[in-house]
């Protein structure tokens, strides 16, 4: 299975708690280290989105704050909090599905990466090819949310 399957898988554990379904896997020599979904809702913390739970386990695991010789597999694009997060921890490369015009922070709308005074810049990739799966699980939620809201629930 590919890293960003396995980050798809995540988005999906992440929409079994009522969370935005976003997924992100920490890779280090070819091997997943760490994994993380959104955990907004669950743990009531606006902090926990799937980046910033991969890259917390990983550093964990690894007993370091710099994951500088990994590379991080996000559902959908990081916003400005997770891609200033991705450049704290020193990530190597970004590499995501969908993008995101409306939170995006790297390509789309934050564009963190774009300042010269940024002091570390991963290598960002996007992968068109998981792009609709992605912006799928999003629509899907995000049309349930609305219906229950709807109807009261």
């Amino acid at each position: 299975m590919t890293f960003m399957k396995q980050a798809l898988n995540s988005a999906i554990r992440a929409m079994s708690h009522d969370d935005v379904p976003i997924g992100a896997v920490i890779v280090r020599d070819g091997k997943v280290i760490a994994r993380g979904e959104n955990m907004v809702q669950l743990r009531k913390n606006p902090t926990l989105h799937a980046e910033i739970v991969a890259i917390n386990r990983a550093c964990k695991k690894l007993g370091t704050k710099f994951l500088d010789d990994c590379d991080i597999y996000i559902s959908l694009e990081p916003c400005a909090m997770c891609a200033t997060a991705i450049s704290l921890a020193r990530i190597r490369n970004v590499y995501f599905a969908a993008p995101d015009a409306k939170g995006g922070g790297i390509t789309s709308n934050a564009r963190v990466y774009d300042t010269d005074k940024h002091l570390w810049r991963p290598t960002v990739h996007q992968i068109p090819e998981y792009a609709d799966e992605s912006a799928q699980l999003l629509r899907d939620f995000f049309a349930l949310r609305r219906k229950k809201s709807k109807n009261g629930e």
